[in-house]
């Protein structure tokens, strides 16, 4: 069972790595010209509609990944057999992952897009809230309960 608990830290750690990955490449194709940047700078309509859509993806997004990991982790995970639970532990982080790098590579294209800071803002908060996220071996144990469950065990 070791042996799958460290597989599935080291898929999801990939994973997360993969979240500050894709932005940096990102920045790179916009800076050296591949993808094309302020296209909508002066358009303020098309400033206001792009900036309002990161914000609303952002401020909607990044609680709605914490709360319903949680959620999910209460109400299904701790009641599978620690091989299905690992694998929807699995599933539910990746699922909160893609819910977390949404509003930053959408932030930085409309940043890129539109030349307004707001992108960028929206893209570092959650970065930063990928930090809550940091898939390790330690946080699978305590979330699954397995300390407790190895315990009982004694």
């Amino acid at each position: 069972m070791e042996e799958r608990i460290n597989k599935t830290v080291k898929y999801l750690q990939a994973e997360y790595i993969m979240i500050w990955i894709l932005p940096i490449v990102l920045v790179i194709l916009y800076e050296t010209g591949i993808m094309t940047e302020g296209d909508y700078a002066g358009d303020a309509r098309m400033d206001y509609i792009l900036q309002t859509i990161g914000i609303l993806l952002t401020v909607g997004l990044i609680p709605l990944s914490l709360r319903l990991f949680s959620l999910s982790l209460v109400k299904c995970v701790k009641l599978l057999s620690l091989p299905d639970a690992l694998s929807s532990y699995r599933r539910w982080s990746e699922i909160r992952l893609g819910l977390l790098v949404v509003p930053v590579l959408t932030n930085l294209s409309f940043y890129y897009l539109t030349l307004n800071t707001t992108g960028l803002f929206c893209a570092a908060m959650s970065l930063i809230a990928s930090l809550f996220c940091v898939p390790t071996r330690k946080r699978i144990w305590n979330e699954l309960d397995l300390l407790k469950e190895e315990k009982e065990e004694e």
